[in-house]
């Protein structure tokens, strides 16, 4: 669970800039020895140290004092290699202290402490270090990025802490060595830094510098950290060497392929501070083979499916490269490039054999930090290897190679300059270089996030330009910008933006865009009343405007009316409603033959979920949806998500999540007829997305996770339909067509997966996955028809055992003498 869900419910409270008049402040102490981390505060070091306390509730309700009863004490004192952080949370109830457990980076139902530190007091970028009362870790870096707010929990710093449950409550000791922090070279330090603390029971969150949720910002609401002097950045120097190995079954059962294979793999990861601000991140010869299964699915849009990064070197510090949306890190290593080739001119007896879904990945590098003028620098650079298809000539059993990806380097830059009033302008530029093997592009441009001197008004948004550059023929070059004006501080909030895509623009070699082509305009209000009252303890309601055109030739595309609401109850229970409507529009993607449109029909949606208290045994909810469409036809769709988790103990729990979405009578592109036009169905969609987790927690350094998730969807074409001139369906004779193309596809996967955090920054995983998937015409069976023969279809099972060991050069050459 994110941390950053916890510090807001509603997303009034942004990552930007606000400047408050009155900070709290807090004196750090230097020692000339450290206190022993047990968790018990006894040492007498923490004596004579000033105190952080009155924290103050965003949660549930806002700007309300901690009671005295219940109050919580932060000291802070340091020497010349860490920062050391002693919290007393005093509860009235000891035995009303959510307690847990959970592994590192997951929250779980526990209280929890938590500092973030903006060393640079830029009022923008922070870094968070959390401690549940279960003694688990939670470690996250802050930073703003156009669509949001950004929280990377996937950030790993190497630090400790202990905790202790007595009679007054409960309390935390944190050591933070400096190799953790990045700050600049001065005498004397002068921090940003916010507290919060966190009671699960009661849903409460309370912060040391009070949080106005009706405030833009997060890092800019801190408080200030002074008394911290002389002391020097150390050697940031760290290897992460790893050997891990790897069995995989698959009963293929057919002469000359092995149905088990091993393999062994070692590697290593390296983080090298190249001085107080910079950190260069490498990783050798990576391995990332227990990465979570994608949550594959059917796919019948004309746009590729977006799927999340689940490879941490991917996703860790990476906030200044995601500036401007240019960088969707899963082309990195991704499908090649000419993965269809392969299929391309096959004699009548060949066919592909082999033909990978990846391209290797030999290394990849990030150098990233910020100056003490505020200047942020970041450069990242991967680089894959050749990637081949095997195809067969089933008679004579000769094989040939097809290559379907040359040798691909990737390249960001990012200059990122803080300005005035916790504002930023940035530059970035993203390149593929295929060495001339096939085509290169380079995406780059300016982003920018202005605000006025009290935070209340904001002009953000971004001009790109891109180019591809073929051998021997002319550079197409292509231009995208977006501009975004709004009140941003306030119970009242709006803004209104401007999108504009050429249809030359395309940043899909190392970002992702669905289209381009158009213009888009945007309109969105929202009141929010933080306050609580009768029932609700908050509550806001929005509505957006949204229409969208093709910029050449000029067409109008589609225009959208979305409105709705959402509260939080006083017995912390949450519901949300909000409804959409779309006018005809013109669709010009649906139709996979260039040039045409198909003119989708109205719809209508509502949607509505409820959600119980989360620190109950049980908790759970539902969401529902219902869409109406007029094609003439009945169109009508359904969507309903029901979720549950079930905490047996503060060490086992499990949960699942069950989306059961019929769409009767829609109609979309099927297939092509014999002169190659579209022809569109009258179709039944089906779907069932159900996942299971169950988890097991053994301490806060000890976890075994397990991840069943089964997908159904079934596609009956009943009628079909050829695609006239003016964008409306014109009947076929069904005759012509039959139902081969049905689909009835099934993905299953087990994610299985213990770690061990034998030492810190150390580790010790053994997975277990399992998988399977068909695609067949026969979709005549229901859900547990399906279920049952997906289980008996042949599994593919992989085993793995990785060791990944933290190796500290500062620790090393102390005790080598180096």
């Amino acid at each position: 669970m994110k941390v950053f869900f916890l510090v807001v419910l509603f997303g009034a409270v942004t990552l930007g800039a606000f400047s408050q008049t009155e900070k709290k402040t807090l004196v750090a102490i230097k020692t000339e020895t450290p206190p022993k981390i047990d968790g018990t505060l006894d040492d007498a070091v923490w004596q004579n140290v000033p105190i952080a306390t009155d924290f103050v509730e965003l949660q549930p309700n806002a700007g309300n004092h901690e009671k005295p009863e219940n109050r919580t004490e932060v000291k802070i004192i340091y020497d010349n290699a860490a920062i050391y952080v002693g919290a007393r949370m005093y509860e009235r109830d000891p035995s009303k202290i959510a307690r847990e457990f959970a592994t590192r980076d997951q929250v779980g139902n526990a209280d929890f402490i938590g500092l973030i530190f903006d060393t640079y007091k830029d009022g923008i970028n922070g870094s968070g270090f959390f401690v549940t009362s279960t003694n688990g870790q939670f470690d996250a870096k802050y930073a703003p990025n156009p669509n949001g707010n950004t929280e990377d929990e996937t950030w790993n710093a190497v630090w400790t802490s202990k905790v202790n449950i007595d009679s007054l409550g409960w309390t935390c000791e944190m050591r933070i060595p400096y190799s953790a922090l990045r700050f600049s070279k001065k005498d004397v330090q002068t921090w940003g830094m916010n507290i919060i603390r966190r009671r699960q029971n009661v849903q409460q969150q309370l912060w040391w510098n009070e949080l106005d949720p009706k405030m833009n910002g997060l890092i800019n609401q801190e408080g200030i950290l002074t008394g911290i002097k002389q002391i020097e950045p150390p050697v940031r120097l760290a290897f992460y060497p790893y050997f891990s190995t790897y069995v995989n079954h698959y009963p293929y059962n057919t002469p000359g392929i092995a149905n088990t294979k091993a393999s062994f793999n070692g590697g290593m990861d390296v983080k090298y501070g190249i001085n107080e601000s910079f950190t260069l991140d490498l990783t050798l010869i990576p391995d990332f083979g227990q990465v979570q299964s994608d949550n594959k699915i059917l796919n019948l849009t004309p746009f590729e499916v977006k799927y999340n990064e689940n490879r941490a070197f991917f996703t860790e510090g990476t906030e200044l490269f995601n500036k401007g949306n240019l960088f969707y890190s899963r082309r990195v290593g991704g499908q090649p490039i000419n993965y269809y080739k392969a299929y391309d001119n096959l004699q009548p007896t060949e066919q592909v054999i082999s033909n990978p879904t990846e391209t290797k990945l030999i290394n990849a590098v990030k150098l990233s930090g910020r100056l003490s003028n505020g200047l942020g620098i970041g450069v990242f650079n991967g680089l894959t290897n050749t990637a081949y298809a095997t195809v067969e000539d089933s008679v004579t059993g000769n094989r040939r190679l097809v290559q379907t990806s040359p040798v691909t380097n990737f390249n960001i830059i990012v200059l990122d300059q803080n300005l005035k009033n916790n504002s930023s302008i940035t530059f970035i530029n993203t390149n593929v270089n295929r060495f001339g093997k096939d085509y290169s592009a380079d995406v780059g441009g300016f982003v920018w996030n202005l605000n006025n001197k009290k935070n209340t008004y904001n002009l953000g948004g971004y001009a790109l330009m891109s180019n591809k550059f073929y051998k021997g023929q002319e550079t197409v070059t292509g231009y995208n910008y977006e501009v975004v004006f709004g009140k941003v501080s306030g119970n009242f909030t709006w803004n209104v933006s401007q999108d504009r895509v050429d249809s030359k623009y395309d940043s899909n070699d190392l970002g992702i865009m669905f289209n381009n082509n158009y213009i888009e305009h945007n309109l969105n209000l929202q009141y929010a009343n933080y306050k609580p009252k009768h029932l609700f303890t908050q509550w806001n309601v929005w509505t957006n405007t949204y229409s969208s055109y093709r910029v050449t030739p000029t067409s109008y595309q589609y225009f959208n009316q979305n409105f709705g609401g959402n509260a939080s109850f006083k017995n912390f229970w949450q519901v949300n409603i909000n409804a959409h409507y779309r006018v005809e529009g013109n669709d010009f993607y649906e139709p996979r033959f260039m040039g045409r449109v198909f003119k989708n029909p109205e719809n209508f949606v509502l949607n509505w979920n409820l959600s119980t208290n989360r620190a109950k045994v049980l908790s759970g909810g539902f969401w529902y949806s219902d869409q109406w469409l007029a094609n003439g036809h009945g169109g009508h769709g359904n969507d309903l998500e029901v979720f549950y988790n079930v905490r047996l103990s503060n060490k086992f729990s499990f949960g699942e999540d069950v989306t059961i979405s019929p769409r009767i009578n829609y109609t979309g592109f099927a297939t092509f007829d014999d002169n190659n036009n579209d022809v569109f169905a009258l179709r039944d969609v089906h779907t069932v997305d159900n996942t299971f987790t169950l988890k097991y927690t053994f301490s806060s350094i000890m976890g075994l996770n397990l991840r069943l998730r089964h997908y159904w969807s079934k596609v009956n074409n009943k009628k079909f339909f050829g695609l006239g001139q003016d964008g409306y369906l014109t009947d076929l004779a069904s005759e012509k067509f039959d139902h081969d193309i049905d689909q009835n596809a099934n993905i299953w996967n087990v994610d299985m997966i213990y770690v061990w955090q034998f030492s810190p920054g150390s580790e010790l995983s053994l997975a277990w996955k399992n998988s399977t998937f068909s695609n067949t015409n026969l979709a005549t069976q229901g859900y547990f028809g399906n279920l049952r023969n997906t289980v008996e279809q042949p599994q593919n099972n992989n085993f793995s055992l990785k060791l990944l060991y933290y190796i500290d050069f500062q620790t090393f050459r102390k005790h080598h003498k180096i």
